[in-house]
């Protein structure tokens, strides 16, 4: 679970890089947002304090970038 976690959270935070872009900010909700859930999940799962920081600073730099965006851009 641990490792699942930390390869999720590593595969949001890359695309996470591509939806910080202008016009790009979609990619939060379909790339970024699920799989970052996901390992947020499996990291609590396995109790893994590293895996559930990891995923839990993308999801809010994610949801930040949304906000800012409008949502959608």
């Amino acid at each position: 679970m641990r490792t699942l976690s930390l390869i999720l959270g590593v595969l949001a935070a890359l695309g996470l890089l591509l939806g910080l872009l202008p016009l790009f900010g979609w990619l939060n909700w379909l790339v970024v947002l699920p799989p970052a859930v996901l390992g947020l999940i499996f990291g609590v799962l396995a109790r893994d304090r590293g895996a559930m920081m990891l995923n839990a600073v993308v999801i809010a730099i994610a949801l930040l970038r949304l906000s800012v965006g409008g949502g959608v851009l």
